[in-house]
């Protein structure tokens, strides 16, 4: 999908297969990458976080707020993964402990951190940052953007988590053979609430690249994120029952997206035209794998 993609808007979108614009591509599908990383990893519990975009849209406008109070980027990135680490907790522990169903449980904490986004900012963007966040995004190393290779870095560290530790282990099985972990001794609510926290702290990192984008904390930005992750993720081959996941799979799976809003973009598509777009991107994968598993 991916290369029918690149191959359908190298023809139709004017500079698309430029330096500059594929270079454009990476750097703006880093923010997705970074919550559809954690988000391949909850899909494989066999649960779904859709507060993802809400708590990105939260810790940029909390970080932005610390770094117009103390002019400190320390202490504003680390009030911005406190409060995503804090949301990632409560959604585990509400999905764990309390044992609802996540759809539920993180459509519940999606609508209480839009809320607090809105009410802290008062509908209003913060700006007055500086240019320190800025520079993050806009910066480059070997004429590649920073983005990039911050995107790179953390795909290792997941890649690592994955598939080199008894964490990542423990994710395959929470979604594989759920009882046979518990049957073995493991203590599973606190390796599923670490996978939600663990999606919380992504969303803390994500919010730094998407403040340094804007140069500002939007309370509305992020909205609706979670969805092109999901779609990232299931276009990539990560399925939603027996805890299959393929890490390099999301990182074709954003690219695609990213690919495809960046195409539709060139030839002067609506966004509104867009989301539908990548809905009907998703719809055809999974049709595709629907016919590859009867076959």
């Amino acid at each position: 999908m991916l290369l029918l993609l690149s191959l359908g808007f190298s023809v139709t979108g004017p500079g698309f297969l430029s330096v500059e614009n594929l270079l454009n591509i990476g750097a703006q599908s880093t923010i997705l990458l970074l919550i559809a990383l954690p988000m391949t990893l909850i899909i494989m519990t066999e649960g779904l976080d859709l507060s993802m975009g809400a708590v990105l849209t939260l810790c940029g406008v909390v970080l932005a707020m610390v770094m117009v109070a103390t002019e400190s980027l320390p202490l504003a990135l680390g009030a911005a993964l406190l409060t995503g680490l804090a949301f990632g907790l409560l959604n585990g522990a509400l999905v764990s402990w309390l044992e609802i169903p996540p759809f539920v449980a993180t459509l519940g904490t999606l609508g209480v951190a839009q809320g607090l986004a809105l009410v802290a900012t008062d509908g209003q963007s913060v700006t007055g940052i500086g240019e320190a966040i800025p520079l993050i995004y806009a910066g480059q190393l070997l004429g590649v953007p920073l983005p990039i290779w911050i995107a790179a870095v953390f795909y290792g560290l997941f890649h690592w988590l994955l598939y080199h530790t008894r964490f990542g282990a423990y994710v395959f099985a929470l979604g594989g053979n759920r009882e046979a972990l518990k049957f073995s001794g493991v203590r599973i609510n606190v390796y599923l609430i670490a996978v939600y926290a663990l999606g919380g702290l992504m969303a803390g990192v994500a919010a730094l690249l998407l403040t340094a984008r804007m140069n500002a904390g939007h309370p509305t930005a992020a909205i609706g994120l979670e969805f092109d992750a999901i779609a990232a993720v299931a276009v990539g081959g990560t399925t939603f029952d027996r805890g299959n996941g393929w890490l390099p799979g999301t990182v074709l799976g954003v690219l695609a997206v990213g690919v495809l809003r960046n195409g539709l973009n060139l030839v002067g598509v609506p966004s509104s035209v867009q989301v539908a777009a990548i809905g009907l991107l998703v719809l055809v994968v999974l049709l595709i794998e629907s016919f590859k598993g009867k076959a």
